[in-house]
């Protein structure tokens, strides 16, 4: 995706508020156009924040009259939260697979987050380990409530919230896009108003820790020391304010400054043990390599002689952290280059926008996500409702010209039924003509297939009687069980023959119309043989394989009858079978 034009880049620290404006270059590059550090409200006596819901407003106040100063409109802002508004912890996980990865970190979210998990805006990142090593996590997570009354602060000067990111993280950023020559551990120390945040950067590892000591500290001592207000006291350190050198170094002519020298360094003093036991537990519990060189960086490094202090102190090369050596700044914002220290966050935030960043935390308030998506769908709402416009205006189209055609075509169609109305006169008097010669001919059709079916019924009966002992001496045919053609004492002796189980419909039609021979008794002679009876129910099978006859196989007791039995003293026996007619024959 393409990185705006310009970037807004926004660190609410617990004293100092950034507020920056950068252009992208088409190479990628940064601009720093202009930036503005406001002081945040605090209360005068204690130096502490005030209501919270009160100190917002008026930082919603002080936001908007900075963007009008610095000709900033409304837009997308990343900011960063102060350190100490974060609850921030490093876990240690054993070598995962990456489908597990994210079920794991979020058990331990819900175990090390001091807060019920639905409470809390969390979110993770990977910072070193791996390939079979150790992974270890920063995990981070800050209260809903607190977070959407900063968002709401935020949104309320007009800046729409794009990405939130933790202080110390976007200082990381900013510390690893402007030194990427730099080897070794390196250890960055962000001295805020009311806490310090220490960095140490290694390649492929970071780690950093909050401690509870800043310049408030300094200023809170200086408020003991003289009797003063806090406010009173933080113009003394502001006017007076230095760190005393060790050694024998000489005292200032007017003691108040070297009293507040003296508190400054006492401060300090305590900042270094904190600094060396972070060194100690970062070498121990994270096996860490002891820092090579330091860099300053925050409000609080700004006092004279704070970089003497900490090369007295730790014995290492000593420099102020600047975020801008890889950024082009402005004429407008030519003062940056003289406090570049103040700047890391605001950095370290508009690169998020730009390139791809070590870091890329994102504590987004629910809101925020919700609209987000909306605005990526936007493109595609956009393109579906032109799409249904189009989709409208062609189907407009279609159907007008649809009608037309139909309506050119209805008019040929008509023209063209006129002119069949004519043949279909004819068709009809040609169709009734074939009715009646239909009529005339079927008489002779039926008459002529009847004339070949005795010939056929006679070869059928030749062709399925058995090869010897067996033959066949009269036919007969029979009308609804009646012998036809019969002295009506034969008639008598015939047994009547049953009609088949399931005539077809031609039959019944055929019946309605007239007397059908439905059935033919054969009788004739079987000799004596070994199987005896048996090859006339043999014959009975051929002929239950027939096309002109119904008969069942399986009953053959109800087409054979015989009344005599074999015996030794004859050489031949009568047998009768009654053969119903699969289609009965219409009689002449």
């Amino acid at each position: 995706m393409a990185a705006p034009v310009r970037l807004t880049s926004l660190n609410i620290g617990s004293q100092t508020i950034g507020l920056a404006e950068f252009r992208v270059e088409p190479h990628g590059g940064l601009v720093l156009l202009n930036y503005r550090l406001l002081e945040a409200p605090l209360d005068p006596a204690t130096g502490q924040r005030r209501d919270a819901h009160t100190t917002l407003g008026e930082t919603a106040v002080a936001l908007r009259d900075t963007m009008t100063e610095l000709h900033i409109k409304q837009g997308a802002v990343n900011y960063a939260l102060p350190a100490q508004s974060v609850f921030a912890r490093f876990v240690k996980l054993p070598p995962l697979v990456e489908e597990k990865l994210d079920k794991i970190i979020s058990f331990e979210a819900q175990q090390n987050v001091p807060f019920p998990i639905d409470e809390v805006v969390w979110d993770y990142q990977l910072v070193g380990g791996g390939l079979g090593e150790q992974i270890q996590v920063i995990l981070v997570a800050i209260k809903v409530d607190l977070l959407d009354e900063i968002n709401s602060a935020v949104e309320e000067a007009g800046l729409h919230t794009s990405i939130i990111d933790v202080a110390p993280m976007a200082l990381c950023n900013a510390f690893r896009y402007n030194y990427t020559d730099v080897g070794g551990c390196s250890l960055l120390v962000d001295i805020g108003a009311r806490t310090t945040n220490i960095l140490f950067i290694e390649p492929g590892r970071i780690f950093s820790r909050s401690l509870p000591i800043g310049g408030t500290a300094i200023t809170a001592a200086i408020s003991r020391e003289f009797g003063e207000s806090f406010a009173e006291a933080e113009t003394r350190k502001k006017r007076d304010g230095f760190v005393a050198l060790g050694g024998a170094s000489a005292e200032p002519a007017d003691t108040d400054v070297g009293r507040v020298s003296k508190i400054a360094r006492s401060t300090m003093t305590r900042l270094h043990a904190e600094l060396v036991r972070s060194i100690t537990h970062y070498g121990a519990q994270q096996q860490g390599n002891r820092p090579a060189r330091i860099f300053l960086c925050g409000g609080g490094a700004g006092m004279p002689y704070m970089r003497e202090f900490f090369q007295e102190k730790f014995q290492l090369p000593i420099e102020f952290f600047n975020p801008l050596q890889k950024v082009t700044v402005s004429e407008a914002a030519q003062e940056g280059a003289r406090s570049a220290h103040l700047l890391g966050e605001l950095v370290g935030l508009a690169l998020r926008a730009v390139t791809v960043c070590p870091m890329k935390l994102n504590l987004l308030p629910a809101s925020v996500v919700r609209r987000q998506e909306l605005e990526k769908r936007r493109p595609f709402f956009i393109a579906a409702a032109a799409c249904i416009l189009l989709a409208l205006v062609g189907w407009s189209a279609y159907y007008t010209r649809a009608a037309q055609v139909a309506q050119q075509t209805a008019q040929a169609l008509s023209q063209k039924n006129d002119s069949m109305h004519v043949a279909e006169a004819r068709l009809d008097k040609l169709k009734k003509q074939i009715t009646a010669l239909d009529n005339i001919a079927t008489p002779l059709i039926t008459a002529v297939n009847d004339r070949n079916f005795w010939p056929q019924i006679l070869e059928d009966l030749n062709a399925r009687l058995p090869e010897a002992d067996i033959w066949i001496t009269e036919l007969a045919a029979t009308s609804g069980g009646k012998l036809l053609g019969a002295p009506e004492k034969r008639a008598a002796e015939t047994t009547p023959i049953p009609s088949p189980t399931a005539p077809s419909s031609t039959s019944k039609t055929a019946a309605a119309a007239g007397k059908l021979i439905d059935g033919i008794i054969v009788r004739g002679l079987y000799l004596y043989n070994p199987e005896q009876q048996e090859i006339v129910v043999d014959y009975l099978r051929n002929l239950a394989k027939s096309p002109f006859f119904v008969v069942n196989p399986k009953t053959p007791e109800r087409v054979i009858k015989s009344n005599s039995v074999p015996n030794d003293t004859e050489w031949a026996f009568p047998y009768e079978l009654q053969l119903p007619l699969r289609t009965p024959v219409q009689l002449p």
